[in-house]
């Protein structure tokens, strides 16, 4: 199983990546997220009972691995974005969608992971689901609710 976990990494590293730097928005630390999921989907590929869930195994890794990132450097929930903005100068190296960005972590990390998996990395709902380890309806319900907060987040910008 080992030669088809190492194929699927480097076919979708791209992918991997966006996410891990979804949730940390910095190059070093998303590096460090993929690289650690890969090491435990390396030491715990015994765990994946089928290869057609290597998707979402994988996913759910690098989600855990970067939650659990940011409680070790108490950034999700310690730090306001606002107060960093007035001590570093901007990076403008390139073209983002900063109210979008901004609106999105206002959401719970539970919100925000639901809208990344669907509309960012076009999981369908069922997958979303599996990955998140949560009940469909729990997921349908999380986005809606989630999508309002955002239209409301960027109607009041």
């Amino acid at each position: 199983m080992e030669p088809e976990i190492i194929n699927y990494i480097l076919q979708n590293k791209e992918k991997h990546y966006r996410l891990a730097y979804s949730y940390v928005k910095n190059k070093e630390d998303a590096l460090d997220i993929v690289q650690d999921s890969i090491v435990k989907a390396l030491k715990y590929q015994h765990n994946l009972k089928d290869i057609a869930y290597l998707n979402t195994w994988f996913y759910r890794i690098i989600i855990n691995t970067a939650k659990t990132h940011l409680q070790k450097q108490k950034r999700y929930f310690t730090t306001d974005e606002s107060l960093l903005e007035d001590y570093t100068p901007p990076i403008y190296d390139e073209y983002r969608h900063f109210e979008l960005e901004e609106a999105l972590s206002q959401l719970s990390y539970k919100e925000k992971t639901i809208i990344l998996l669907r509309y960012f990395n076009q999981f369908e709902l069922k997958e979303v689901a599996d990955i998140t380890d949560q009940n469909l309806s729990t997921v349908k319900s999380t986005l809606y609710r989630s999508l309002k907060k955002l239209k409301l987040l960027l109607e009041k910008d």
